[in-house]
């Protein structure tokens, strides 16, 4: 069984694609190339991959759509948007629609190669929860065993299994834009409609619980167009 970590190109481009299928090969990937983005939905639906570099360009259906469906589909997948523009607005939407990193053309494969590393490297990470199971969340701590929200005084608040379990998958994935769709999948509780506002009144919630400024969040931040996203405290 090939255990290499499966990165996928999506470049509609012959000789580029040939050239970064060998590339990535020849440093440790199994890589698999599509040139179109049905290719790349074929693929997905049998075999999700650990990232994909993904061409803004493409005929028929742009980066932009693609990264949107990848990011509902799957909230592990990461997603470096590859194009020839240069535009910051590109960059911008781009980044707001799930993709975790973005470079143009033209590139030095040793420059993507690093950042196919970084964002695979974020993305294993987790974050380590202390003695007993505990993760900081804003102002105050998730306590995994007891599922227990822990104020600076040693209070406790309890949470909902709806709240914990959302809390819990953030902790799970930090720093890693989560689609709405994605997060209700993953939780399990059905009573929420994907098609109200449901979520974001959950999201709501949590953020009163754990923000010093719920009106500015840091620790659950909204990512516009895809969902929200676990930023750690950095202290």
């Amino acid at each position: 069984m090939d255990d290499r970590q499966h990165l996928v190109i999506v470049e509609d481009e012959l000789t580029q694609r040939q050239l970064l299928v060998d590339y990535f090969s020849k440093n440790g990937f199994r890589v698999t190339a599509c040139e179109s983005g049905l290719g790349l939905r074929r693929l997905v639906e049998r075999d999700m991959p650990a990232i994909v570099l993904l061409d803004i360009g493409l005929p028929g259906e742009d980066g932009f759509a693609l990264t949107r469906w990848l990011r509902e589909k799957s909230g592990k997948v990461c997603i470096i948007m590859v194009t020839a523009a240069g535009d910051t607005v590109d960059r911008v939407v781009g980044l707001e629609t799930g993709a975790d990193d973005y470079i143009a053309k033209p590139f030095d494969p040793r420059e993507l190669l690093a950042r196919v590393k970084s964002v695979l490297r974020r993305a294993s990470g987790s974050v380590q929860p202390s003695v007993g199971g505990r993760i900081r969340m804003g102002r105050r701590i998730l306590d995994l065993e007891k599922r227990v929200l822990v104020e600076s005084d040693g209070s406790e608040e309890t949470l909902s299994a709806t709240e914990f379990d959302l809390l819990k998958i953030f902790a799970q994935h930090p720093n890693r834009p989560l689609a709405r769709d994605w997060l209700l999948e993953t939780t399990g509780h059905r009573e929420m409609d994907i098609f109200d506002r449901a979520m974001d009144l959950r999201i709501t919630r949590i953020r009163r619980k754990i923000e010093k400024d719920p009106a500015h969040p840091e620790a659950i931040r909204t990512v516009r167009g895809v969902g929200y996203m676990f930023v750690p405290p950095k202290d």
